[in-house]
């Protein structure tokens, strides 16, 4: 920092606050976005929002049939986390697109 004159501290504020626009114009666009996962070869799907809410849940009847409660649990378990790690994975694309890959702390 040493050396840089007002001019450019002052670029420097507006381009973090350009940043910030940016990321939370991203989250809000993210958290609109829907992510689904399945399990047991689409006996469960779930979808998830950019929230990482379940906002959908769809179990094949055959499944319930067996009376099998743990592996319906561990499906359901398995498929919303599927949809959650597609979410994760997305959220953290766009915005290392934002941030040019560099990590910032606090910032997800």
């Amino acid at each position: 920092m040493k050396g840089m004159g007002m001019g450019g501290m002052a670029n420097l504020m507006k381009q973090a606050n350009q940043m910030q626009a940016k990321m939370k114009k991203t989250q809000e666009e993210l958290a609109a976005k829907e992510y689904t996962g399945t399990a047991g070869g689409s006996a469960v799907t779930a979808t998830v929002n950019g929230e990482n809410k379940v906002i959908n849940l769809v179990i094949d009847p055959e499944v319930v049939k067996s009376g099998d409660v743990e592996m319906l649990q561990d499906l359901i378990l398995a498929a919303v986390n599927d949809a959650n790690k597609t979410a994760k994975e997305d959220s953290q694309k766009e915005m290392a697109k934002i941030t040019g890959g560099m990590n910032i702390p606090g910032m997800f």
